[in-house]
């Protein structure tokens, strides 16, 4: 039908539009309602073809998993935001095997149709990456729950049992393209796919899980391409190829961020090894601060900048840091906020949470464009963060982050670090800016010691 075509192109392009004006933050939330509204077109198209019979039990499944949705939705903290976003990923691989998978066992076991070469590698693919996606991301949401450790897992020979893993694969694949694909060969697959899964990313340390998320984004794009093209959906594969290539592109950029390639992080991650130096390494002096006296450092500042981390958000300190921000703006102190591309858990999390306490976009600064402010900045108030304001990442070869660009908090007059404890930062690396000497240590959970300096400042 045509109007179904019609339908289909303006759910593209509403796709194109949304994924376009996500790029600047002041457009995030209009480009997610476009897009979104993109999607219900393109849902209402496909249900226009669906059988009459089949429709009442498609809109029940449509409202139970609605349903699920909003629930999880608005129960989940923001601290979780980065687990969720790996179960999306989880399910939309899940989902595309499912599709592979049933459309392959319709085709041979019930009409017995022989299938075309388009279809079964279309399958293959899109049982190849989407059960990679599926336990991939499965394997990422229990590392950042804390089900799993954080830390790389490997063993002996994992590289290699990999290997010949794939070439198992592609060697099935081959005969299945060649001759028919069975019962048997699908199963063999898909078990394959889903164990390569697991393997790939338990090695991953904690600190690539922004690069790991990202990359498992656009492999759940590509299995819905793929799943397109068994379909013979135009808006899936439309669909599929944006998430997927907007995913490898950014995937790229968190790369970049961390001065590391795509194939250092998928072979092994940070906190791997840590070197007989840094373990017999000085042992970092901390100066501590109280609350008054960090009140005094911020009323005597001209100029403020926060970094703020993954403790932020375990602390749900974003709304008081705005409480902060304001006070400090009323007293006419220059006051921004440095954004490392790589901080908390997921690409932009930063972004989110302090969104979420309704700070000002123009505020929130990227490392590119505030890194040379650090040097005339009066006071740095580094909340929550650890890895990306490690100086060793500049000075110490012998560490697992050497080379990672890093936000140049070190070279402000002060700096001040809310922090819980003495804890290393997820890459397992200890943090020198700690033992510098114009680095002050402010214990205590950041929602509650914030609050505490809000009432302090307010009485100076």
């Amino acid at each position: 039908m045509i109007l179904i075509q019609v339908l289909y192109l303006i759910a593209s392009v509403l796709f194109i539009i949304g994924i376009k004006m996500m790029n600047k933050t002041k457009e995030a939330r209009s480009g997610n309602l476009v897009s979104s509204v993109g999607m219900l077109i393109a849902i209402i198209a496909t249900l226009l073809q669906i059988n009459i019979v089949s429709i009442t039990e498609i809109l029940a499944c449509m409202a139970i998993g609605s349903a699920i949705g909003l629930y999880y939705a608005y129960k989940v903290e923001m601290t979780k935001i980065p687990e969720m976003v790996s179960l999306f990923n989880g399910f939309g691989g899940l989902a595309s095997v499912a599709v592979a998978v049933s459309d392959f066992w319709l085709k041979t076991n019930v009409t017995m149709v022989q299938m075309g070469i388009i279809i079964t590698i279309s399958i293959v693919l899109s049982v190849f990456i989407g059960a990679i996606t599926f336990t991939g991301s499965m394997v990422a949401f229990l590392k950042l729950n804390g089900k799993v450790t954080g830390n790389p897992i490997t063993f002996k020979g994992q590289h290699l049992i990999n290997l010949i893993l794939l070439l198992v694969f592609i060697g099935a694949s081959i005969f299945a393209v060649v001759n028919q694909l069975d019962t048997s060969i699908i199963i063999v697959l898909t078990a394959i796919s889903l164990l390569l899964g697991v393997l790939t990313v338990l090695p991953i340390g904690g600190a690539d899980m922004p690069v790991v998320i990202s990359l498992l984004n656009s492999y759940s794009g590509m299995a819905a391409c793929a799943t397109g093209f068994i379909l013979n959906n135009n808006v899936l594969i439309v669909a599929g190829s944006l998430v997927g290539a907007s995913g490898i592109i950014l995937t790229q950029i968190m790369c970049k961020a961390m001065n590391r390639s795509l194939i250092n992080v998928l072979l092994g991650g940070f906190g791997q090894t840590i070197t007989k130096l840094e373990a017999d390494g000085p042992e970092i002096i901390v100066k501590e601060v109280g609350v008054e006296e960090a009140a005094m450092l911020f009323d005597g500042a001209s100029s403020v900048i926060v970094v703020p981390g993954y403790g932020m958000a375990v602390a749900q300190a974003q709304h008081v840091v705005r409480e902060l921000y304001e006070l400090c703006e009323k007293r006419n102190i220059d006051f921004k906020f440095a954004i490392h591309p790589v901080a908390g858990r997921m690409p932009g999390h930063m972004n989110v949470l302090l969104a979420e306490a309704n700070i000002s976009y123009d505020k929130l600064v990227e490392m590119d464009q505030i890194n040379d402010e650090f040097s005339n900045t009066d006071l740095v108030f580094v909340v929550g963060a650890n890895d990306v304001v490690n100086p060793a990442a500049q000075t110490n070869p012998k560490s697992p982050i050497y080379g990672m660009p890093i936000l140049n908090a070190s070279k402000a007059r002060t700096v001040i670090v809310s922090k819980r404890s003495m804890g290393k930062g997820y890459a397992g690396v200890e943090n020198e800016l700690f033992g510098y000497p114009n680095c002050l240590m402010l214990f205590g959970d950041a929602k509650q010691t914030i609050a505490k300096l809000v009432m302090e400042l307010k009485e100076l």
